[in-house]
Parts: C-alpha cells; structure tokens; sequence
C-alpha cells in the first residue's frame, strides 16, 4: 500500500510526458505489436470434431501452425476428426480427447511431448474450446444438468489447461480460453451455462495473474451468440431437452408454471437457435490475435454492437437499471 502514492506520481508524470508523444506513439504502434511468426509454433486445441474448434484447427494450419486437434469421437470415425486428418500428419495431429476424463487427457499430454519438434521448448498455445449449452428455468435443470455442463465447460478446461500448462511455461506460450458473453452477464433460461462461462471467467483472471511472472499470455474470448455458426443447440435437442424436463419436474412446479408457459419458453429457444452470427472468421480471428499478437488484449468481444452493448450495461449499469432495461 506504501507504494501507491509512488506509482499514481508516476502515472500521472506519464500521462504528461505521452500527451506530447501521441502522434509518435500511434506510428509506432503498429510496428511494436507486429504479429509473432508462426513458423515452429504448434497450437493444442479441445472440441474439434465441430464449430469453433474444427473451423480454428484448419485456420491455425493453412496460416502455418502445427495443430494438435483433440476430438471427442475421433475413436468412433467422427466426421469431424476424419475430415482433419485428411490434411495430412505433418502439421495436423488429430487426438481422441475427452476433456472429461483424466486418462485420455494424460494419454494426449503424452502424444504431444512424443510429436513436438522441440520438446524442451514447450508447447506455444493452448486453446480450451471444448463446450456444450443447455436451457431452461432453473426449477426445470435437475443437478445432473447443471454438473453435465460444468463438467465440460469448467472443469474440462481446469483439468486439461492443469495438465498442458508445464509445457505452456516452457515457451511462455498462451492460454486462449473460449468463454461467452454469458460468462460475464446472466441470462434466464441459461443458468446452467452461465454458471460454467462465469467460473471459466474466474479461473481464466486468477490463472492470468499467476502467469505474469513466466510470461505467460492468458486471453478470454467472449462470443455472442454463434449458435447458428457452431450448432452447439439445435432445434431437435431442444425438443428432446424440453420433453426430458417437463417428465422429471415435480408436479408442484408442473402446476405452478403451467405447461403453456413451458412450452412458450421451448418455443422461444427454438426460434433462438436460428439467430446470431452465422459467419465464425470474427472469432477465428479474434483467437489467432490472442496467440500471435505480441500485444494481445486480456479480453476479445467477437459479437455485434447491440450485444456489446447490452454487455456493457448488464456488466457496469446498477442491477436494478440493467434488469428493467433488459429483462423485467
């Protein structure tokens, strides 16, 4: 606490010195944020059999990374992991990885040590983007879907960034993490999921802070809505999840909500799948910034501006304005 009248002197001398050299700060900008080079970087990725993560590993390998793809299905022939693999094992290293499970992400830590070119250097990137969504009221989400959700969202990137991050320190690498607008904002019918991005949220800050003294990048990407992009929930599994909710509720919630409310609100979600951004270069982009910038920001926003917006008045507004504004 001594050191504060210090540094806010210091700050401020600064902020007079920069006032004179702004014009000179912004041409030399450019040139002290340049992108990193891509040669001899390889990148691990999780939830590429679809979405964001199979769209990121064919970008990251035709800009010249070597990729470690990690897939749920890849020992089932998904469509995805074959798909990659037909880019061919130089650069392109397809992995079984449930990030649910202890074993298969050993087995991918070792695969990957055995595979880098230079082991001692480390592993450069780690992108957790491995997810799944769920909906509903929270009377309506049984514990085993609020744990399902979590078990993925969280804990998966817990236990797969605890697993990878020797190697991450190593190259004083980054850690990209794939969090939401709903890791920062609340949403009804989206409990489950915003309690999973809200935790990844908290993890990613503290692990950002730990990192500082091995020059380590720690980056939080927080899309809007891409559901029509990604297909993380589609129309049939809403159905099935709507039905599967309405059996297993009690009847005094059954009673006091009442089916027509219920099945407005599946109705709504339904619709919801169908919205947002269909196009995922914004967030392709956003994360190939986060690991080559030599200056990249703590936080990206790929998302249009009514819900950047809306995230910034959900985010700094007081609660009872923002409820009003977007949700009463």
């Amino acid at each position: 606490m001594r050191r504060a009248p210090l540094l806010l002197g210091l700050l401020l001398l600064l902020l007079l010195l920069l006032g004179g050299l702004a014009p000179l700060l912004l041409l030399l900008l450019p040139l002290l944020c340049r992108p990193l080079p891509v040669e001899g970087k390889a990148v691990l990725i999780t939830g590429c059999d679809k979405g964001f993560g199979h769209a990121l590993a064919k970008h990251l390998h035709a800009k010249g990374f070597t990729v470690f793809a990690g897939c749920l299905f890849r020992d089932q022939g998904g469509d995805g992991a074959r798909e990659l693999e037909g880019l061919g094992p130089e650069r392109m290293k397809v992995l079984q990885l449930n990030v649910c499970r202890e074993e298969e992400v050993a087995r991918a830590v070792k695969s990957v040590q055995k595979d880098l070119k230079g082991p001692d250097q480390g592993l450069w990137g780690l992108v957790n983007n491995a997810g799944i969504a769920s909906f509903g009221d929270v009377e309506f989400t049984s514990l085993e879907k609020y744990q399902a959700v979590a078990d993925v969202n969280l804990w998966g990137t817990v236990r797969v960034t605890k697993a990878f991050l020797p190697l991450i320190r190593r190259a004083r690498g980054r850690v990209v993490n794939v969090s939401s607008m709903l890791g920062r904002m609340a949403s009804p019918l989206r409990s489950s999921y915003c309690i999973s991005k809200f935790g990844l949220e908290a993890f990613t800050s503290c692990l950002r802070q730990e990192m500082y003294r091995w020059g380590v990048r720690v980056v939080a990407i927080e899309p809007s809505n891409f559901i029509a992009a990604t297909g993380i929930l589609t129309r049939e599994g809403i159905e099935a999840q709507a039905e599967e909710m309405w059996q297993q509720a009690s009847e005094t919630v059954q009673a006091d909500y009442g089916e027509p409310y219920f099945l407005e609100q599946a109705q709504r979600m339904k619709a919801f799948v169908s919205s947002g951004l269909q196009d995922k270069l914004p967030v392709l982009e956003d994360i190939t910034s986060a690991l080559i910038s030599r200056c990249p920001y703590t936080r990206y926003n790929p998302m249009e501006a009514q819900w950047w917006v809306r995230l910034q008045a959900m985010a700094h507004l007081p609660t009872m304005l923002a409820d009003w504004l977007y949700i009463d």
